[in-house]
């Protein structure tokens, strides 16, 4: 039997109850997950997958990510509600590919761990698992483990083995529903490869830190955690009308999106109300750090914590007031536009005893 899998949370608890009910039949784990995006929140959950698998001895086969196929497969549908058409057509595009790969395999029938999800419909699942299997000539099963307090039993077990919950189910079509701009500030990713907090690579860093302790039999509780997190949407310095390469230090929050004052004279440090102007070199002088060139700090950024520790030598603690460093500071008229946002978020930290 191949098993279309989703995410841990689900597939932890229904593989469990498949072996219990099919001993004899041999199950491939298959996860194919198209529509899930970041890419690192897509491997992310890949790695748990496979983790929880591994404890019921089932191998488990990564599917292509083809994000942009199914984004043309479910065009025109973006704004159907959860459990609509969109839903009914993401269903038909993985049950088949699952098809095509069980004919591969030599299996004649497949299932998906969708059927344990609460937010899924199990009647577009079965409809959608036996439309597919009839065409290709296979087996399906579809139970129902969400009925007698069996969701509460997989919740139960997905916390009691420390899986990862993500914060959102499926597709950033149903996610944008949810209406919390929190998940979509969360989603985004440094161009710099500078890791933000509560981002997914950030997740990826605090369960390999996480599974570490496991391993070293280190006794943790998870625990959620509220904080103000921070995301810059847009940063943008302008001398004279022409942009300037600049950086901004994290925690730079604008009020406006558009700020103008003029330089009269050429120097190291220029304050203008809250907003903190610093040359290349100043910035290495305040930071202690040895950059070659301007390029390479912009390739090669400080971490976040080392910007906060930054931040904190320049301005008070929790200081939100811009802070952009540029190679010179020279007379000029200068336009900053920039976008930004700074909001309540909940992340997960790990409490050790």
């Amino acid at each position: 039997m191949l098993v279309q899998i989703c995410c841990s949370v689900d597939s932890h608890y229904f593989l469990r109850k498949l072996k219990e009910i099919y001993p004899g039949v041999r199950i491939i784990g298959y996860f194919y997950d198209p529509n899930i995006h970041p890419y690192s929140e897509f491997l992310l959950r890949y790695d748990d997958v496979k983790r929880s698998a591994k404890t019921l001895g089932i191998e488990v086969i990564l599917g292509d990510y083809e994000l942009d196929e199914w984004f043309r497969f479910v065009r025109g549908l973006e704004n159907e509600p959860e459990k609509g058409e969109r839903c009914q057509k993401c269903f038909d595009f993985r049950m088949e590919k699952t098809a095509i790969l069980a004919k591969k395999l030599g299996e004649n029938s497949i299932t998906t761990t969708l059927l344990m999800s609460p937010k899924k419909s199990h009647a577009q699942l079965q409809k959608s698992l036996s439309e597919i299997c009839a065409r290709f000539n296979l087996d399906f099963v579809a139970p129902d483990f969400r009925k007698n307090g069996g969701s509460k039993a997989q919740f139960d077990l997905a916390k009691k083995d420390n899986l990862y919950h993500q914060n959102y189910c499926g597709c950033i079509y149903a996610m944008k529903m949810q209406n919390k701009a929190s998940l979509e500030f969360e989603l985004m990713s440094a161009i710099n490869h500078q890791i933000w907090p509560n981002s997914p690579e950030d997740r990826v860093l605090f369960y390999r830190n996480l599974r570490t302790l496991e391993e070293q039999k280190v006794k943790f509780r998870l625990q959620k955690d509220s904080f103000i997190n921070y995301r810059l949407l847009r940063g943008l310095v302008k001398f004279d009308e022409k942009a300037i390469k600049s950086y901004f230090l994290f925690n730079s929050h604008f009020e406006r999106n558009l700020v103008k004052f003029g330089i009269n004279y050429e120097c190291d440090e220029f304050v203008k109300n809250e907003i903190r102007v610093f040359s290349f070199d100043k910035f290495k002088e305040l930071s202690k750090l040895n950059f070659k060139s301007f390029d390479e700090l912009l390739k090669k950024p400080l971490s976040v914590n080392e910007e906060l520790n930054l931040r904190e030598k320049i301005c008070q603690k929790g200081s939100f007031s811009p802070i952009i460093i540029v190679e010179k500071i020279v007379p000029a008229k200068v336009k900053i536009e920039a976008f930004s946002k700074i909001y309540l978020d909940v992340r997960e930290i790990l409490v050790t005893f």
